[in-house]
Parts: structure tokens; C-alpha cells; sequence
């Protein structure tokens, strides 16, 4: 990125914004704090929320979800927010999960001044979406779309307001954009007419360009929390991005062998049988170990892995990577890169270590983690990734949309990215990729950085990460590259810069846990990196 674009997004600093994140109120000092208002409804409480008819509860549904159980209720409604509230987006899952007749209806809804006078976007039992507005009795349509809807799926809704004009997305499909003045301010809410439903993850973003939604508790610290002597178990769970489209299994159900050399190494791993290959000691290499398809590779201990060269899995499917030390990759050696997936699908990476140096320049070694040309279904979970400029790349050219559009499907949670300038990671073209529960340490002066960029039509959810010491969490466009969408919720900053957003990002389709951010620190400290699991 030029200087100049840092400097523009720096200038707009200062102020007051305050933030609620699911009934917690917190002042923070960014004028940038786009996000006022959060509730994942993890806690269980529904603090901040009052109810008007209906039956309200908590329920579980992959998590934590806020559910309205009566649908032979008129109409039942859950507000939250400040009635002075004008200009403004809310988004939410919501699931409708019966509806009474074609007239039911589950919806989200916006500048509520009233009981019964808002805006709103309506899931119907005559499948299809609408925007409206609700005035006493009178409802009329803004804007519609066709759409089938299940009772078994989350949708992801989104109402824009700014002055006049109301549009509505579903998973980031305009339903309409129109021009109505009838009601300039309100609050938020969830609603239902004859039916039943259940909302989650309920973000309300200001338009200031970026936020946070909670305030650090504790003083900055110089350097990184060390593991504590007794370490929680760690979770060997697949989760994310790797579990859909068939899942990922590698090398299960196939032979397992141990090899002691780089070229038992090799030859195990291009032969084209399914198998586990445990790796026993680290090996100086030059050139990349090529990686066929139905492949389970782990190190036995924490030490295990190559150093000099990486592992190249290049149009395959089915590889689990695990336990794992990959060092100093120089730049032009093989294909570069600790690790690329060039091309593969399903792909799970989990509780390796990936590590260079930054001492000598932004090209010397190659990339730690990169992933493209339309490679999918991923999953990087429990990795330390450090001391390196360039960490982890989602997409490597501008110029390749028609080939990544709908691909690059990525999640990354619990991985520890300590001492990384850039790239942690840099998405183009995908969405939706999932950041979550990771933590960010920088305790470097670099003279550029920043941990997650989305660029180029990108939609990156970010979520629950605890950024220490990064001056840049997020931001959008990189480079010559133009700026992508990002929704940020729940994330904890200590002593670091703003979280930018802008956009709507696809809904997530698979179910997760998602810890405290403010427990990140500690739980990915513990149990990110090698030795951590069984080889």
C-alpha cells in the first residue's frame, strides 16, 4: 500500500464511540469504531434486549443462538439499541424455522421508533425476501426477492440506512435499495408475525469505517505470554472450511509408515496410495516435497519437518498436514513456500510451526503459507507462524479472478501469528474466508505492516482474534490491489490500531465454537504449535 492511502485512513482518528458488544457498554476512543453494538448471545444473556410478545429464549444451534419459539404468535419482537440512532447498518444470521402460513414472517429490522413502526427485512412463508416498511398497520414493499427458504438454514440480512435511502441484502444478494422517509431514527430489532425463527451474530456498524467491540483490561506487554507449565489439552477437532464438500479425512483408512530421511520422505509422499507418513527428524532440503492426494504427513514430537524447502501440494485432493517445523524457505528454491497449496482442495493444516527470519528483507525467504489458483476447502488451525514479512497469501494475482471467484474458500482459527509484518493472512477474491480466535503479536519494529488485508472483491469474517502491539489490524486494499469487504465483530485490542470494515461477507456454513476473545491470548499460547498433539 502507498504511504499516502495509510496516512488518509490514519488522519480519521479521534473522537468518541461508544461500543456494546452483547449488553457490555464500553467507551473507546476512535472515531473509526464502526461497530456500536454486537450480540452472539454466547454468554446467555440477553441483556440490553426487551422483549415486546412472543417466546423468548437462548437455545444452541451450533452455538449460541436468540430464539422466538411461538409461531402462532401475532407478532413477537426483540429490541435493542438507542432510539436517536439514524444512519446505520444491521446485519444478523436468521433462520426461519416454521411459519404458520405463507403470511408468516421472520425478520430484522431497523429505525424501530415504535412497536410498530420500522424498517424491516422480511424471510416469508411465500418464499421470498423482502424490504419494508412498517407503519401500524400498513406495510408496504420496498423491494422483493424470489427466494426459497429453508427452515434449516441461517441467511445472513443486512439493512443499510443512510438519510433517505433503505436497501436490504440477503447473503449479499441486493433485495432492493429505495428512497422513504418515513421514519428517520430508531433502534434495532428481531421479529416475527406468525412464525417462528432464531438470530445470531447481530452487528450494528455506525459507517465510521472500522471498530472494535471490546476495551483491553489489561496493560500492553512487551513480548509475547510464554506456555504455562501445565498445558489445557489441545483440540485435534477439524473445524471450518475443510468439513464441507465431503470433508477431509487424508490419509485415513490407508497404511501408516515412518520415514527417517528426506528421500523416504519424498518417494512416501508422491506415491499415490492413501496413507499416514510419520515424519522422525528434521531434514535440510532445496527442493520442495511434492505431495500426492490422500496423504496424512505428522511429525513425531515437535521438532520434526524440513528446513531449507517446504511441502508443494499442487492440484490435489485430501491432505492432512500436522506437527509439523518448516524453516527458512529460501525464495527460488522449488516452488517456495513452508507450505503451498497450489490448486488443492481439502486441506487440513494443523499445529505445525513455520518460521524464517526477519532480518534479511521482504524477498529473501519465500512465503509460509500460500494458498492459490482456486485452491479450496482449507482449514489452518493451531499453527505458530512467525518471524517472517510475507506470512500467509489467500489468492496471488489481481489478474485471476475468473479462475479464484468462488473459490479460496479458507478458515483460520487458533493459529498464533507472532512477529508477522504482513499477510496474516491477505485474501483476494474469496468469500466468505473466516478468521477467528487467533492471536496477533508484533514485538518488531517493521517498517511497513499489518496483520489481515481483503482485497479485490474478498469477503473476510473477522472474529474474536486478540490483536496485541499491531498497529494495523485490518484494512482494506493492499497495494495496487482495491479494497475487498470485511465484518469485524467481538475482536480484543491491546495497545493496537483499528479494526476496518466495509461491506457484507457470505454467511458461514458450517457450525463453530467461538472462545472469548479476551481468552485468546492464553488458550492459543498453550496450545498452538508443535507438540502439542500425538504424532
Amino acid at each position: 500500500m502507498a504511504p499516502a492511502k495509510r496516512l488518509r485512513r490514519l488522519a480519521l482518528a479521534g473522537g468518541l464511540a461508544t461500543v456494546v458488544a452483547a449488553g457490555l457498554f464500553v467507551t473507546v476512543t476512535n472515531a473509526e469504531a464502526a461497530t456500536v453494538f454486537s450480540a452472539d448471545f454466547e454468554s446467555g444473556s440477553t441483556s440490553g434486549w426487551s422483549k415486546s410478545g412472543g417466546t423468548w429464549s437462548i437455545v444452541t444451534d451450533g452455538s449460541q443462538v436468540f430464539q422466538q419459539s411461538d409461531s402462532g404468535s401475532e407478532r413477537a419482537r426483540e429490541f435493542a439499541g438507542d432510539t436517536s440512532w439514524t444512519n446505520y447498518s444491521v446485519q444478523a444470521r436468521v433462520k426461519a424455522t416454521s411459519f404458520a402460513s405463507t403470511a408468516g414472517v421472520v425478520a430484522l429490522t431497523a429505525r424501530a421508533s415504535g412497536s410498530t413502526k420500522m424498517y424491516r427485512l422480511s424471510l416469508t412463508g411465500g418464499n421470498k425476501v423482502q424490504l419494508e416498511t412498517m407503519n401500524g398497520s400498513s406495510i408496504t414493499v420496498l423491494g422483493s426477492l424470489s427466494q426459497t427458504i429453508s427452515t434449516s438454514t441461517f441467511y445472513t440480512l443486512k439493512l443499510t440506512l443512510n438519510g433517505s435511502t433503505i436497501s436490504g441484502t440477503i447473503n449479499g444478494t441486493s433485495v432492493g435499495s429505495a428512497t422513504d422517509t418515513t421514519i428517520s431514527a430508531g433502534r434495532i430489532g428481531l421479529l416475527t408475525e406468525h412464525a417462528a425463527g432464531r438470530f445470531d451474530d447481530v452487528v450494528v456498524d455506525n459507517g465510521g469505517g472500522g471498530g472494535t467491540t471490546s476495551s483491553p483490561t489489561t496493560s500492553p506487554t512487551t513480548s509475547p505470554t510464554t506456555s504455562p507449565t501445565s498445558n489445557p489439552p489441545a483440540d485435534n477437532s477439524l473445524v471450518g472450511w475443510a468439513t464441507q464438500g465431503g470433508g477431509t479425512t487424508g490419509g485415513a483408512g490407508g497404511s501408516t509408515v515412518t520415514v527417517t530421511s528426506l528421500a523416504d520422505l519424498t518417494t512416501q509422499a508422491k506415491a499415490t496410495t492413501t496413507q499416514t507418513i510419520r515424519v522422525s527428524g528434521n531434514f535440510s532440503c532445496s527442493d520442495d516435497v511434492r505431495v500426492a492426494a490422500n496423504k496424512t504427513i505428522i511429525g513425531v514430537g515437535s521438532g520434526s519437518g524440513l528446513t531449507g524447502c517446504g511441502l508443494n501440494m499442487k492440484d490435489v485432493n485430501n491432505v492432512i498436514v500436522r506437527n509439523l517445523q518448516i524453516s527458512k524457505v529460501l525464495a527460488g528454491n522449488g516452488n517456495g513456500d513452508a507450505i503451498h497449496v497450489d490448486g488443492g482442495t481439502h486441506i487440513w493444516i494443523d499445529h505445525n510451526d513455520l518460521s524464517s527470519d526477519t532480518s534479511h528483507g521482504t524477498d529473501y525467504y519465500d512465503g509460509l503459507l500460500d494458498l492459490t489458483h482456486a485452491a479450496d476447502y482449507i482449514t489452518v488451525s493451531w499453527n505458530r507462524i512467525h518471524d517472517h514479512i510475507k506470512c500467509s497469501l489467500v489468492g496471488h494475482s489481481d489478474s485471476n479472478s475468473s479462475e479464484d471467484t468462488g473459490h479460496l474458500r479458507v478458515t483460520y482459527h487458533h493459529n498464533a501469528f507472532i512477529n508477522c509484518a504482513e499477510r496474516n493472512p491477505r485474501v483476494r477474491f474469496a468469500n466468505p474466508v473466516h478468521v477467528y480466535n487467533n492471536y496477533y503479536y508484533n514485538g518488531q519494529t517493521f517498517d511497513y505492516s499489518y496483520a489481515i488485508a481483503s482485497t479485490e472483491n474478498a469477503g473476510i469474517l473477522v472474529e474474536s482474534n486478540y490483536f496485541e502491539n499491531i498497529t494495523d489490524p485490518v484494512h482494506l486494499g493492499e497495494g495496487d490491489s482495491s479494497a475487498g469487504s470485511v465484518v469485524a465483530r467481538n475482536n480484543y485490542l491491546v495497545n493496537s490500531g483499528t479494526v476496518l470494515t466495509s461491506g457484507s461477507v457470505a454467511a458461514i456454513p458450517y457450525s463453530y465454537t467461538v472462545d472469548t476473545a479476551a481468552s485468546v491470548k492464553s488458550i492459543v499460547t498453550a496450545g498452538a504449535g508443535t507438540g502439542k498433539i500425538t504424532g
